[in-house]
Order: structure tokens, then sequence, then C-alpha cells
């Protein structure tokens, strides 16, 4: 009797050690798939770089590094924002220091970005963060930088409905979401991963609205977690500095 209770203790043991060893894996391997990076609008320095004093456009993000050097500004973290033309200008909306650069785009196309709906990540004059559908879009002349891309990734809670969770077309892709607390988080996958479950990614952080910037071109400069890309061939650059 008590080599039966002791067995079905030890049984116990197991499967609750095994339970929490599995619950404890799951940021792991989100770690794994993904390289993120969590941005306090009202605390940090978060710019929409394009073109230097020159006027040149930085293209990589090693231009935007050396670029910020010269100024005495480190650069902690970098991404491409949304999607770029051939001559790197921006697709879509793009305000910069509260100027209109390039206008919002409402036709229709072939491609992700037209993958309606498509949408756009913007930070107000008071450094608050938001992302709305293209079609809920009001510039309203308060809005210190916008970058327009798609397709949505989350809208109002829920997954994309075009997306399919057993999808194969894989790709490496690149995202920002805004978090419960306001906060913005940018993603990139490490390895190729469809839309269905680059989504669900921002999903389960808690994101009411998130939206896919781009793909296989996509970089991330983070030396704070080893990953530093400095190259690329972008339109606009996501930048957070300190002094």
């Amino acid at each position: 009797m008590n080599r039966s209770k002791t067995s079905i203790s030890a049984i116990l043991v197991v499967l609750v050690l095994a339970g929490v060893f599995v619950f404890a894996q799951k940021p792991k391997r989100a770690d794994e798939q993904f390289v993120s990076y969590i941005v306090d609008t009202k605390k940090q320095d978060l710019k929409l770089y394009w073109k230097d004093d020159q006027q040149e456009i930085f293209k990589s993000i090693q231009n935007l590094k050396s670029w910020l050097d010269k100024k005495h500004k480190k650069l902690v973290f970098a991404m491409n924002a949304g999607m770029y033309k051939k001559d790197n200008s921006a697709q879509g909306l793009f305000i910069e220091n509260r100027k209109l650069v390039t206008a919002l785009d409402t036709t229709s196309g072939a491609g992700n970005f037209y993958l309606k709906p498509n949408g756009v990540f913007y930070i107000r004059v008071d450094n608050l963060p938001g992302i709305c559908t293209t079609s809920k879009f009001i510039n309203n002349g308060k809005l210190k930088y916008a970058s327009q891309s798609g397709p949505m990734l989350i809208i109002d809670g829920q997954i994309h409905s075009a997306f399919k969770k057993s999808s194969t077309n894989l790709n490496i892709r690149n995202g920002v979401g805004i978090l419960p607390d306001n906060k913005v988080i940018f993603a990139m996958s490490k390895k190729e991963v469809n839309l269905y479950d680059f989504a669900e990614y921002f999903k389960n952080l808690g994101c009411k609205n998130a939206l896919y910037l781009d793909g296989l071109v996509s970089r991330t400069y983070l030396p704070e977690k080893n990953w530093k890309q400095t190259d690329g061939n972008f339109g606009v650059i996501i930048g957070v500095t300190t002094d």
C-alpha cells in the first residue's frame, strides 16, 4: 500500500514538473522564433527616418547609425518601416515631423500592401502611439509620424480574416503592434513564418491592433539582444535613440 502511494506521488510530482517545464518553455520558443522590442513612446525617443541633412536617403540601418553617431546619438533599436517603391520613397502615407511627405494610398492593387484592410502606424504629437485601418485613418494635423503598410495583422483583437492557419506561404516578416498599456511592440521573425502565425504572436501579447510592415527584405538592429542587422536598402526606417 505504501509503495502504491509512493508511486502515485512520484507520478504526480513528475506530471507537475512536466507542466511547469512546458509552461516555462513557451516564452523561450517565442524568443527563438521572433526578435522583439517594446517602446514606451512617452519616455523613449522613437522617430521615423528617411533622409539625412543633405537629403540623401539613408537606405540602410548602417547609414542611419553612422549619421546618428556623428550627432552623438546612440541607436538602440532600428527596423524598416512600411513598404517602399523602387526609388526608396514610401509606398502610401508617410508623415515626418508633422510634415506630410507622401499621401495616403486608398487604391486597390496586388501584393501584401493592398490586402485589405491595410493600415497606418502613427505617433501623435503628444507621443501616444496608434494603429488603425486605412479606412478609419484621419489626418487631423496632430500626428508627428505615420507610416502606411499592409495588411493589418490584428483588427480590433481579431486576426485578419484572409489569413489561414495552415498556410504554406512562409517568409521572414516584421510588424508592429500596440500593447494593452499603450506601449509599442516591434517584432521580426527569425525564421520563415506564415501571416496567421505572425498575427497570432501579436494577438497572444494582447494587441488589439497590429500592422504588417514587410517581408524578406526586413532587418532589425537590436544590440541588447545581440541582434545586429545593419544592411538593407529601405525607404523609411524606424529608430529609437538615446543621448
